[in-house]
């Protein structure tokens, strides 16, 4: 589905290492924009739809996760932002909603760009195939050391590590320094921020870049 030069929405992706506090902000941000008056709609990737949601059990849980080879995963992290594009974000651009993304296509930029060494060119040529000309107004990096990465994930775990928290420290290092090329890089689109700030801090600095930026 394409949009209109100017949708009536917005769109605001949040990235960083695993254990960043994205859904964290997320959440925060969904309730202000809720008691607003505002219709917010909050999505992950890879999943936020029917489709997703099983590409998701696929790249993450599946038994023979660890033999998929790079391209592959890239490969299906596009057929789920192909879908969640098509079949939630745009239309509620369209409607005017603001749309809050636990990832989106940086993702693929840096995860399997940078962290599994494969070639920029075709990874840029999948995402924007896959999303067509809908892109963030703002993308969020909340910006966490590796080792803080590793510590929060073992913090949080419930069970066994899935296949992306079994990713050792040398992944995440390259991840994070990706992500600080691409924010260094594109500051009209990005904000980045410490994500070892207090949750309180980081929630008013992403407030105040939405307001500044995006007048929401």
């Amino acid at each position: 589905m394409p949009l209109p030069h100017k949708p009536a929405g917005r769109l605001v992706s949040f990235e960083g290492s695993e254990g960043a506090g994205k859904s964290t902000q997320i959440a925060r941000l969904a309730a202000q924009f809720q008691q607003a008056g505002r219709e917010v709609v909050t999505t992950r990737e890879p999943g936020g739809t029917e489709i997703g949601e099983q590409i998701r059990n696929l790249l993450v849980h599946n038994s023979k996760g660890d033999e998929m080879c790079a391209e592959t995963e890239l490969l299906l992290f596009a057929a789920a932002r192909a879908q969640l594009v098509r079949e939630v974000i745009a239309p509620a651009l369209l409607r005017g909603a603001i749309v809050l993304s636990d990832r989106f296509l940086d993702s693929s930029t840096v995860y399997q760009g940078i962290g599994r060494n494969l070639a920029a060119d075709p990874v840029s040529q999948i995402n924007r195939f896959a999303v067509g000309n809908v892109m963030p107004d703002l993308t969020v990096v909340l910006d966490v050391p590796e080792e803080v990465s590793l510590a929060r994930l073992k913090r949080r775990a419930s069970g066994l590590p899935d296949r992306m928290e079994r990713q050792n420290v040398e992944f995440y290092r390259k991840v994070r320094e990706g992500y600080l090329v691409l924010a260094r890089g594109l500051p009209e689109r990005f904000v980045l921020l410490d994500g070892t700030q207090p949750e309180d801090v980081i929630e008013r600095r992403i407030r105040a870049e939405l307001a500044a930026r995006l007048g929401c």
